[in-house]
């Protein structure tokens, strides 16, 4: 367990401030771990660390997105909710990954994981726009299927891993079924992100990786985000809250990549 840090009133505020902030991104445009993540890093804690706390204290806010998608979720297919069980195994594997990830390793591969995250926020568009255009009948067979067990499997390992993006990743998946509907895809995302995100969430409890003092003020500030600045967000528009977004994930991808030159 990761102790050795100084902690203020201040760190507390800047952690959750950060969380509500992406709290209402999330429920807009998505994202917002690319907020938290590099922030927890920014007050002091190691990248491993930072990440597992950064799971746990956003968990929350995956709940209220389920149940705010509940109609949508009621409306979709049975055979859907299967993909719940390669989301929990590939969480899982993704999670128990990290832990035997050596932290230097994994402090070296950071930049590249937020670039990544950011290219597939920047790719959101013309993955949708993809969607949309699917042909819905011709991948309802048993080929398919598997094929989309597989891929939301590697979307769990990743996600529980590392996590930034895997909500455009679950559409991509979703579309392999031939599903079109938006919200009914939406609840879908949100119920997989909550596998995900859960069984990574008690692996990282259960062997010690989490800083707790963030947790309780960041899954509050994620929860309010959700609801209160989603209000906001909506009011400036989703488009600058996405560039809102990419510019925070460049900017932060460009400063790592400097810090690991050094």
């Amino acid at each position: 367990m990761f102790t050795h840090m100084q902690m203020t009133p201040v760190h507390l505020v800047i952690a959750a401030v950060a969380a509500f902030l992406a709290g209402g991104i999330n429920s807009v445009a998505g994202g917002g771990t690319l907020v938290t993540f590099p922030t927890l890093m920014a007050l002091g804690l190691p990248p491993v660390i930072a990440n597992a706390t950064n799971t746990v204290a956003i968990w929350p806010g995956t709940v209220g997105s389920l149940w705010g998608f509940r109609r949508e979720f009621a409306q979709t297919e049975t055979r859907m909710r299967w993909l719940v069980i390669p989301s929990v195994i590939g969480g899982a594997a993704g999670a128990l990954l990290l832990r035997i990830t050596p932290p230097n390793a994994f402090e070296k591969m950071v930049p590249f994981l937020v670039l990544f995250a950011t290219v597939i926020f920047t790719a959101r568009a013309p993955i949708q726009r993809l969607i949309k255009s699917a042909h819905p009948e011709a991948h309802r067979t048993k080929k398919w299927f598997v094929i989309g067990l597989v891929f939301q499997m590697l979307v769990g390992l990743y996600g529980g891993y590392f996590g930034a993006g895997i909500s455009i990743m679950m559409l991509s998946a979703l579309s392999i079924f031939g599903m079109t509907d938006m919200l009914q895809m939406n609840a879908l995302t949100s119920l997989f992100s909550l596998c995900i995100n859960g069984v990574a969430a008690l692996l990282f409890i259960w062997a010690s990786m989490v800083y707790w003092p963030y947790v309780l003020v960041m899954a509050i500030g994620s929860i309010l985000g959700g609801y209160g600045a989603a209000g906001l967000a909506r009011k400036i528009g989703g488009d600058r809250v996405r560039v809102f977004v990419l510019v925070v994930g460049y900017a932060i991808s460009a400063l790592l990549f400097v810090k690991m030159l050094r």
